[in-house]
């Protein structure tokens, strides 16, 4: 069977944010066809374009194959956060029990009013593109090129440093 692999944001900044992630991690490795199933350490990172006093972020990724569609992903990702405890937001970026971003399927270059891949601010995220080189540093993000190593290194200097959480969760 044909695999996809898809690379996936996790992010909590409600409750007991490590135990979210660690959820989450573990519904998203349910839904992986093979043991290729990779994640990064967890990071603590400050709010990004949130309402003012939102607490800090764990931030992580994780890679698996996937034996569906895009579209399929982003709904199973869609009830993983309805099970853990996600609300619906009353206002955009509001704190949350947890987030699941498809950021990447495949080489896919998806444009829907409900999901685009890859995702539109990938490249321009520390809390992203630190942990995702951790474990895909020569991935290139199709239709925008260059290596997450290379966005990384591009990012401001002056941006916040991540926090190392834990490597072992």
């Amino acid at each position: 069977m044909n695999a996809t692999r898809a690379v996936i944001a996790l992010g909590s900044n409600l409750g007991d944010r490590l135990a979210h992630l660690q959820q989450a991690r573990d519904a998203l490795r349910a839904l992986a066809l093979s043991e290729n199933f990779l994640y990064s350490c967890v990071y603590q990172t400050e709010p990004v374009l949130c309402p003012d006093g939102s607490p800090d972020f764990f931030n992580a990724v994780v890679s698996l194959h996937y034996a569906g569609s895009a579209d399929e992903l982003h709904q199973q990702t869609r009830a993983i956060e309805s099970a853990i405890g996600r609300a619906t937001a009353t206002q955009r970026n509001a704190p949350r029990v947890i987030d699941l971003d498809l950021l990447l399927f495949g080489d896919a270059i998806i444009d829907k009013p409900d999901l685009t891949i890859p995702h539109p601010r990938l490249h321009l995220r520390r809390f992203v593109l630190q942990p995702l080189c951790e474990i895909h540093p020569k991935l290139v993000i199709p239709g925008l090129g260059g290596t997450i190593l290379e966005h990384l290194t591009q990012r401001d200097a002056a941006e916040s440093p991540l926090l190392l959480v834990t490597s072992d969760w």
